[in-house]
């Protein structure tokens, strides 16, 4: 039974598995995922309009029960019993409380105890404030989740038991579960495990060519087909503005919301890596790629050697054959929303820096990875499981570090350019909060402040 239908469909497979690997090697696209997005797109339009619709006839049908049952009970209106709107933030704050210029207080009479202090407890109340604004909503860990959507997009990771709300949406729900699970992802599978397959053999092969302009020439194109068929075992479908600005050497920093940042980038040019060495999964794709170019790798406890990771990276820019090295300032995923603190040591090398902004399209899947709840098998899974990943990339002008700048303002000055582009908001918090605490140095900045103010009063 099982070869009779191994036979019936191992041609249509095998057909469909080497035109995917022929248009990949020729870089070119028939629309077909573009197709599938825009026609996603109006799916999502129409169960927009239809929950709205069956939201409001519901809430009618509660606001007359209550009417004919209490008739002396005034109703609440409408905006405000809405619940709190998907992606917008509950409390509208100040940025971070920083020590403030005081302003010149009034001449008080001498006292005749000297050791008298004023206390005004008013003052106290701007940290109060700031306290409960924190505990209410703050800026960091909501950063590390995943990104809220104002429209539900047809998955049941992201609703609101919106599946239930009218047959239609039940039908449509229940259709695209058929779509995901019983044929998309068993084809993202295989098309997945053929990339990496692909992939490994290709490099292999091409690792073994003498250095020189025609393997680097050849690398170009292998690993663009390579990482261009993985990118179809997720669906991906990614617009890259400003060519002009394609990184061809130096630095390359991009924000970082996901692993596939690497895919997304790969797809288009060819780019070193720096990072930690992995097993499992990751740890494959690093091997295979170690093959054909010239990447970083190091150990963990390397990692905790500034110098050494510097110097390794000061030996590759310093050579004009090598790739453009691509790193991600952050240290950590971000869930797509903002961009954290850069690290300063990638602006400490010098020379050229190319910033790339990337935003993903949350509608038809969340590629944020949260490395703290989910394993990288967990992830693929998910990603496997989504509609598709859509994502712009823009590539910015090449910047400088100018002339008495210091290393952690250039780092800010190019990460509030990829926020602006990408439309990401600029926070000031170190991503690695995800991990550890504040540092205490950051405590004792608020502490001497709140002193300083106290001091101030009772002067």
């Amino acid at each position: 039974m099982i070869s009779a239908i191994l036979d019936l469909f191992w041609i249509p497979i095998g057909g469909f598995l080497s035109f995917l690997i022929f248009i990949s090697a020729i870089n070119k696209s028939i629309g077909v995922r573009k197709a599938y997005v825009n026609l996603l797109l109006r799916i999502f339009e129409y169960g927009r309009v239809s929950i709205e619709t069956a939201s409001k006839e519901n809430h009618f049908s509660v606001r007359t029960t209550k009417t004919d049952n209490k008739q002396g009970v005034q109703l609440v209106d409408d905006a405000d019993s809405k619940e709190g709107t998907n992606g917008a933030t509950l409390i509208t704050r100040d940025a971070v409380l920083l020590p403030q210029a005081q302003e010149p207080a009034p001449e008080k009479p001498v006292s005749s105890k000297k050791d008298e202090i004023n206390f005004d407890f008013e003052k106290c109340l701007d940290y109060v404030k700031s306290g409960v604004e924190a505990i209410i909503e703050d800026d960091v860990t909501s950063r590390f989740e995943a990104e809220e959507l104002k429209s539900w997009n047809m998955l049941t990771r992201t609703n609101r038991h919106y599946e239930f709300i009218s047959w239609k949406i039940t039908s449509i729900w229940v259709f695209g579960f058929f779509i995901r699970y019983v044929i998309l992802m068993p084809l993202r599978v295989l098309v997945c495990f053929v990339g990496v397959v692909w992939l490994t053999v290709c490099t292999a092969a091409v690792g073994y060519l003498k250095d020189g302009p025609y393997k680097r020439a050849l690398v170009h194109k292998v690993l663009g087909m390579c990482f261009g068929v993985l990118s179809s075992a997720i669906s991906a479908v990614i617009t890259y503005h400003n060519e002009d600005n394609r990184p061809s050497s130096g630095i390359c920093v991009a924000n970082h919301t996901s692993p596939i940042d690497v895919l997304v980038l790969m797809c288009d040019s060819t780019y070193s890596l720096i990072g930690q060495r992995h097993g499992g999964f990751l740890g494959v794709l690093q091997r295979a790629l170690a093959r054909a170019s010239p990447h970083i790798w190091f150990e963990r406890g390397e990692a905790k050697d500034r110098h050494l990771v510097a110097e390794r990276l000061k030996q590759h820019v310093s050579d004009p054959n090598n790739p453009p090295i691509l790193i991600f300032p952050e240290g950590t995923c971000i869930n797509n929303t903002s961009v954290m603190q850069f690290k300063k040591g990638s602006f400490e090398v010098g020379g050229v820096i190319y910033p790339v902004a990337i935003k993903y399209d949350p509608r038809f899947g969340d590629a944020f990875w949260n490395s703290a709840k989910y394993s990288m098998m967990q992830y693929l899974y998910m990603m496997m499981t989504s509609w598709a990943i859509v994502c712009d990339v823009w590539y910015l002008p090449p910047m400088y570090r100018q002339d008495g700048e210091s290393a952690i303002d250039f780092a800010n000055r190019v990460k509030s350019v990829i926020a602006k582009q990408g439309g990401l908001i600029d926070l000031v918090w170190d991503g690695q909060l995800k991990r550890m605490k504040p540092k205490k140095e950051w405590r004792e900045i608020q502490q001497v402040e709140f002193a300083n103010r106290l001091k101030s009063d009772s002067t």
